[in-house]
Formats: structure tokens, C-alpha cells, sequence
């Protein structure tokens, strides 16, 4: 058995959903405040003519083989292939991209966390990736990841109408059932002013 006790392992903080990055190339963090573009009154409340913008987030991250996770992985493979497993597209890398797919296909609020900030509720927009000769063993993406602003409604009713000083004006809806449009016919004879 090898002895790993000289190895030294730092736990990042970085992870989209419980996925946790081999290594984090850039994160770009975009927080925008959607500003009104009509003129607003003086002494006006500026809350009501702006509004944040859902927060995100673009990480470039990867993953490798070759690493700790990726040879251990490995060994485990091979023995499955021993046994009548498939070992195609079975490597550690193509393990944490089919999970970096479900995530994305699953369509649950996940948290992301990154090096300055966590964010809630954020769902991955788009996942890319490019394979060439010199990253086949490894995994390279690039996860968008934007936040979904969820919010809480609260049902009430309102008093009954008689208690009301103007019910017409503030009661509840009332039911009145279908209404339907007549057509209008002039009456035999023509139009008569009402004087006669």
C-alpha cells in the first residue's frame, strides 16, 4: 500500500453545486442594477425606478486524469473492465462531466461558490468544452451559472363588503357570472328625439 502521508491537501472552497473543481482557472462575478431610462420626479423614491438584476457567474475550471482523484478513479475502472465492464468514456474526467450534466439537466437551485463570494440559488446556463489532442485526459469547461430570484407570496382576504365604506371601490371581487353583448336595433321608424 503507498504510503500519501507526505502529501500535503488543501480543501478549496470553490465548488458549483457539491462539484468541487480540480483547479479554477478565472471567475468573472457580474451584479448588474437595471436603472430606469425615463426621467424620474424630484423627491421621487429611486427604489421604484430600479431593480437588481439576477447575479452571474462565468468559471473556467478543469479537471485531469492524471490527478490523485483521476488515478484512483483509473484503478478502479481497469478492475471493472477486468470484469466485463466498459471502460469507454468511463475515466474520471468523463465521470465529472456527466455529473456537471445532470446538474445542469436536473433544474435544481444549487449554491456556487467562489474565491471572494457564495451564491444562492443559481442554475448552470450553458456548460462548454473543447477536447483536442493535448487535453483528451483532461477537462477543461467553461459553467455560466445564473441565479434565480425566488420569492415568497402571501394570500389575505379583506374584510366583508358592509364593512366597507366604499365596497365598490375596495372590496373583492365579486363573481357575476358570463355576461354577453346584445346587438342594438334601431326601432321601427327610425330614431326619435326624446322631446318627440
Amino acid at each position: 500500500m503507498p504510503n500519501f502521508a507526505g502529501l500535503i491537501t488543501i480543501d478549496p472552497k470553490r465548488s458549483i453545486g457539491s462539484i468541487t473543481a480540480m483547479v479554477t482557472l478565472e471567475e468573472v462575478s457580474t451584479d448588474t442594477l437595471q436603472v430606469t431610462e425615463h426621467p424620474v420626479e424630484q423627491g421621487a423614491n429611486i427604489n421604484d425606478h430600479a431593480f437588481v438584476q439576477p447575479s452571474e457567474v462565468v468559471i473556467r475550471c478543469g479537471w485531469s486524469n492524471s490527478s490523485l482523484s483521476g488515478l484512483l478513479s483509473g484503478i478502479g475502472q481497469s478492475v471493472s473492465a477486468l470484469f466485463g465492464g466498459s471502460a469507454f468514456g468511463s475515466d474520471y474526467v468523463s465521470s465529472v462531466y456527466n455529473q456537471l450534466l445532470a446538474l445542469q439537466q436536473s433544474r435544481i437551485p444549487f449554491d456556487v461558490s467562489t474565491g471572494k463570494r457564495t451564491y444562492q440559488n443559481m442554475l448552470m446556463r450553458s456548460l462548454a468544452l473543447t477536447t483536442d489532442p493535448t487535453s483528451e485526459n483532461a477537462l477543461m469547461c467553461t459553467v455560466v451559472c445564473r441565479q434565480v430570484i425566488i420569492v415568497q407570496t402571501q394570500a389575505t382576504t379583506l374584510p366583508p363588503r358592509d364593512s366597507q365604506a366604499t365596497p365598490q371601490a375596495t372590496g373583492e371581487v365579486a363573481n357575476m357570472g358570463t355576461k354577453q353583448v346584445a346587438t342594438a336595433y334601431p326601432a321601427p321608424g327610425g330614431w326619435q328625439p326624446p322631446n318627440g
